[in-house]
């Protein structure tokens, strides 16, 4: 059984993230991520990149490794979704509270599978000018983050969650935001991590397993922030 998590209602991800309720790995991983430099800026003059261009700084399977599989962009379901017991989520409203992206016009997805295992990973990149980047994936990030439990029903299914922050990593980009979920549904449990770096004009946020969020953010932001 898989559950259909909005977690764009909740402000982060462009798309459904799917949660396998027959996870029940709930120990966060806390293997550090190695940084191999200060990348170069995505845009020296700070300009908005295309969705076209931030298409093609994404990372593929020859930058993952073997067993990765690319798994197919779904067109965003939107559910009926509640936020219960937060209300700074809540007031958010609008598009984000019902499974629509990031409101920046300029961007691009790729989510990946691991092993044939339920391990997934995803990245996703956004351009605008420094200030709306830094104002929006902030005010998400303190909100989630505010709130240490609350409850989701996304198309009639309740949806236990807990937020932890986390220490971002340092010397990544301008602005560096990191935190921990945990769904809970029908007795079983996902943990997932996210972390969102704005580098200039460009944000870039990779969700999915710890391990593998932590395993593949340096390369991430060192592919989206090298011109082509």
């Amino acid at each position: 059984m898989r559950v259909r998590v909005a977690t764009t209602a909740l402000g982060i991800t462009a798309a459904l993230l799917a949660v396998p309720a027959c996870s029940t790995d709930t120990t966060p991983d806390t293997t550090s991520t190695t940084s191999t430099g200060t990348p170069a800026r995505a845009d020296g003059n700070g300009a908005p990149l295309s969705s076209a261009a931030l298409k093609k700084r994404l990372l593929d399977e020859s930058d993952l490794g073997s067993g990765y599989l690319r798994t197919p962009q779904h067109p965003t379901q939107h559910d009926d979704v509640t936020v219960v017991g937060c209300p700074a989520l809540s007031e958010l409203g609008g598009d984000t509270a019902t499974g629509g992206s990031l409101t920046f016009p300029r961007k691009a997805k790729v989510t990946f599978a691991y092993g044939g295992s339920s391990s997934e990973v995803s990245e996703e990149l956004y351009s605008d000018s420094a200030n709306r980047l830094s104002d929006g994936i902030g005010r998400i990030f303190d909100a989630m983050t505010g709130c240490p439990t609350y409850q989701v029903v996304a198309g009639g299914t309740p949806i236990d969650m807990t937020s932890q922050k986390l220490t971002a990593p340092h010397g990544l980009g301008d602005q560096q935001w990191s935190q921990l979920l945990t769904f809970s549904t029908a007795g079983q449990s996902t943990v997932v991590k996210q972390t969102a770096i704005r580098d200039g004009s460009l944000l870039l946020i990779v969700s999915g397993s710890p391990a593998l969020v932590d395993r593949h953010l340096g390369k991430a932001l060192a592919k989206a922030t090298t011109a082509n």
